[in-house]
């Protein structure tokens, strides 16, 4: 078994072996090489994780991903972009897509369905409520996003078995009220695929990647790089949003240079074919392009620090822990989950401000790569985000047994001494947790 696999066994838990389905989203392929794709990440690392803690992983996506589990193949192909006009023959995939899903619950082998995308529930509301097997719906998204979930959610009866996981308790705080609202699970990434370094890259640029969106503050990081002479590099899509293009068309008068870094492997030559000429030239603000999942660990490794300007409560941000994966500390606004993810002044700087970002560059040389990388692997490891999922998936598998058998609840006990049912359920507490409740 490989290395990952030998620390997983060591960390796992006595839990039983769990079959999950994950249920993919369309927009990207479910695969180690995409680029713009943080909810695609997500699932591929999940799946890695519970595989290599031997649990039974299955992904049902489309054709072209690529996983560490099964795949159950439901449509030919992804959307291939993360933002594309919403046509009938695409909503007609879309609902395929679940169906089949949902179909492959019912083979009487999955033990808990595990979704990702809260706007896919317009496309099947009454199938979802009569699931087969319980099921766990990651929220990616901030409260209010999708309509169609709000109106889902609130439809759903009291005892019903669709758990709602949140990845920052700033998103859980958000999510205030939602029924089923469990304990955060954060992000994790897989540690052993990312380089790292031991010293600070002094003198070397900075660098920032995400959508191009003004949420995203990428014009707030040519501010700090051109107030402190710093060269800065952007990576990241240009969704085919209105918005989206006109804020990058606004931030084009303050690049000095474009170039399409992605289109090379990241190979033994990448770094020397590609990045050294882009940083070797005179030119103080470049953008790059989107960039796969390889190129940006090369990106990170080589920076003085990543940009984190958001100017929006992010619910997470995995670009902040795949920075500390590779030893590069963050600097970034003190807003969302951040105060969650980066410890100001040892893995970065959080601040409130502008002009305390920029004098914060100043001070960056003194955080040591090896210890946000410690702080990545001790709390954002892909262990320990399948170990808690897997937790999870456990405690609701055994309060569904207890729901659904009345053979089981008698063995149990549970009928009192008038001879009427007590049904004992586990319910979030206001912590989060499941904890026993008993109805008559």
């Amino acid at each position: 078994m490989n290395k990952m696999g030998d620390k997983a066994k060591m960390q796992a838990r006595d839990i039983s072996k769990i079959t999950v389905l994950q249920v993919a989203t369309l927009n990207r392929p479910i695969r180690p090489d995409i680029g713009y794709g943080p909810i695609e990440t997500v699932i591929y690392n999940i799946d890695k994780g519970l595989h290599c803690l031997d649990h039974r992983s299955i992904v049902a996506c489309s054709g072209d991903s690529m996983v560490t589990g099964e795949k159950y193949v439901t449509v030919e192909k992804s959307f291939s972009a993360y933002w594309s006009e919403d046509t009938p023959q695409q909503r007609k995939n879309m609902k395929r897509h679940l169906l089949m899903a949902l179909e492959r619950a019912k083979m009487g082998d999955i033990d808990v369905i595990h979704l990702h995308d809260a706007g896919m529930v317009k496309y099947i509301y009454e199938e979802l409520l009569n699931s087969p097997v319980p099921i766990v719906m990651t929220l990616h998204v901030p409260a209010g996003a999708y309509l169609p979930f709000k109106r889902w959610s609130e439809a759903l009866p009291p005892s019903n078995e669709v758990y709602f996981a949140p990845i920052s308790e700033y998103q859980k705080k958000e999510h205030h009220g939602l029924g089923n609202l469990m304990n955060v699970i954060h992000h994790g990434v897989d540690l052993d695929n990312y380089p790292s370094k031991n010293e600070p890259c002094k003198e070397s640029y900075l660098f920032t990647i995400g959508r191009i969106t003004k949420v995203k503050g990428q014009d707030k990081a040519i501010e700090v790089a051109k107030k402190t002479g710093s060269k800065l590099i952007i990576a990241g899509n240009v969704q085919n949003k209105f918005i989206d293009k006109a804020f990058f068309k606004g931030l084009k008068d303050s690049i000095d240079l474009c170039v399409d870094a992605g289109k090379h492997p990241a190979d033994d030559d990448y770094y020397e074919k590609v990045m050294k000429p882009i940083l070797e030239s005179d030119k103080q603000i470049i953008y790059i392009g989107e960039i796969n999942r390889e190129q940006k660990k090369l990106w990170y490794l080589h920076a003085r620090a990543t940009l984190f300007p958001i100017q929006w409560g992010e619910p997470f941000g995995l670009v902040m822990i795949e920075s500390m994966a590779c030893g590069t500390p963050i600097l970034a606004f003190n807003k969302g989950s951040v105060p969650e993810i980066v410890i100001d002044g040892e893995t970065g700087f959080a601040v409130n401000s502008l002009g305390a970002m920029i004098e914060a560059v100043k001070h960056i040389d003194s955080i040591d790569p090896c210890v946000c990388r410690r702080h990545v692997q001790n709390n954002f490891s892909i262990i320990s985000m399948a170990q808690k999922y897997s937790e999870l998936y456990q405690r609701i598998i055994d309060n569904s047994v207890i729901m659904k058998f009345p053979a089981e609840k008698k063995r149990a006990g549970l009928l009192n001494k008038n001879n009427e049912l007590e049904t004992t359920i586990l319910t979030p507490s206001s912590k989060g947790n499941l904890c026993l409740k008993t109805f008559r």
